[in-house]
């Protein structure tokens, strides 16, 4: 019997320290003690390690199953044998016998330091990971600490762990330095070099969202509530707004008065342009809203391939189209529609040409009947 109190303290002391449950560690602890005791002492013994946290003891049982004829004395017993330990084992049963070596303890060291230390990682990882779970793409503020080639590391208000903004989190053009309080929101737990972090952005559609509940009163109340997002970093986001109460005009509790609720967000988002859009359940009236800043005279829809056809005043196209096909792209990704954009002329153009193919048609129609009854007569 090796009795070893101090190792036991030991993981007392983690448990209150790293709130890691020793349960967590004693079966790992057992498993790993078992073989270490079969490489050591043999393989073909059929052990187990048992660990006693309330005794402090370690000790090492070796199994015989109880049979008629022994032909493998390492794993095997005979009844005779079995019934000389005790009288009412039968064949088929485990005959239990305590083997712990003198000098087990030393292994049972080394073995348990490289147990403890890889659970403790796996644990922690385990609870790093459990605990932003309900913290994913939550708003928090963000010190820069420093910079590791193109990655920024933060000092996050409310976490323990250091944050890391990479390249593909930061907003495109703007200029992150040392020093700099920003906002960002959760993005998952991030392992790097064997440290945890917590990986935040500043590029995913839920920042834009979290920016508008911090400003927007309403949308905490309920009284309001986002349908749908589309965004380019950095150039422009499109986000729609469904008021619950009738009477709350949601354009005007987004931008605020004189414009200081959008704004602020604006001024985050670093000049990046938002389209508030009023969300319906009328799919010609909420693609006509999508096309914002531009007017749109009318919507036909195509529901086979959940296409349509927007026709906009002359003059107004390149308005709705946008900057590289920005303010069309963003309109098709909110609405979940395939857009394609006429101006009124072209519509002109096109209805003229649709008749000019009609009446030629209705000219050859007549001009063959003509003929039939010319033919018909010689």
């Amino acid at each position: 019997m090796i009795s070893s109190k101090d190792f036991f303290l030991a993981l007392d002391q983690l448990e209150q320290e790293k709130k890691i449950d020793r349960a967590y560690f004693i079966s790992a602890l057992e498993s790993a003690l078992t073989s270490a005791y079969k490489k050591n002492f043999g393989e073909a013994r059929s052990a187990t390690v048992k660990l006693n946290p309330e005794k402090g003891t370690i000790k090492v049982y070796a199994y015989k199953t109880v049979v008629d004829e022994v032909t493998d004395h390492d794993k095997e017993i005979s009844l005779a044998d079995a019934k000389a330990i005790k009288s009412t084992y039968k064949v088929g049963d485990q005959v239990g016998e305590e083997v712990t070596p003198k000098n087990f303890g030393r292994i049972a060291a080394q073995t348990a330091r490289q147990v403890v230390m890889q659970r403790l990682r796996e644990a922690e990882r385990q609870n790093f990971s459990e605990g932003l779970s309900n913290k994913q793409e939550s708003l928090t503020t963000g010190i820069v600490r420093s910079q590791d080639g193109d990655d920024f590391i933060l000092e996050l208000s409310g976490f323990e762990n250091l944050g890391l903004l990479g390249p593909k989190d930061v907003i495109p053009g703007e200029k992150i330095s040392i020093g700099d309080r920003i906002k960002v929101v959760v993005k998952r737990a991030f392992e790097k070099d064997g440290r945890h972090f917590v990986q935040v952005s500043r590029t995913l559609p839920s920042f834009v969202i979290r920016l508008f509940e911090l400003e927007v009163p309403e949308l905490n109340s309920g009284t309001i509530v986002v349908k749908a997002l589309a965004r380019e970093p950095g150039v422009k986001t499109k986000i729609a707004f469904e008021a619950v109460d009738r009477n709350v005009d949601v354009v005007g509790a987004c931008v605020g008065n004189r414009g200081a609720r959008i704004n602020a967000i604006i001024d985050e988002l670093h000049g990046e342009r938002i389209d508030v859009i009023p969300y319906s359940t009328d799919i010609f009236e909420f693609i006509a809203n999508a096309m914002s800043p531009a007017d749109v005279l009318s919507v036909e829809i195509n529901q086979e391939n959940k296409s349509c056809t927007v026709t906009i005043p002359d003059g107004q196209l390149s308005l709705a189209i946008g900057k590289d096909g920005v303010n069309v792209r963003l309109a098709a990704r909110l609405t979940g529609w395939r857009i394609d954009v006429v101006s009124e002329s072209q519509v002109k153009q096109a209805e003229n040409d649709k008749e000019l193919v009609q009446v030629k048609s209705d000219i050859d129609g007549n001009f063959e009947e003509d003929l039939f009854e010319d033919i018909e007569e010689i």
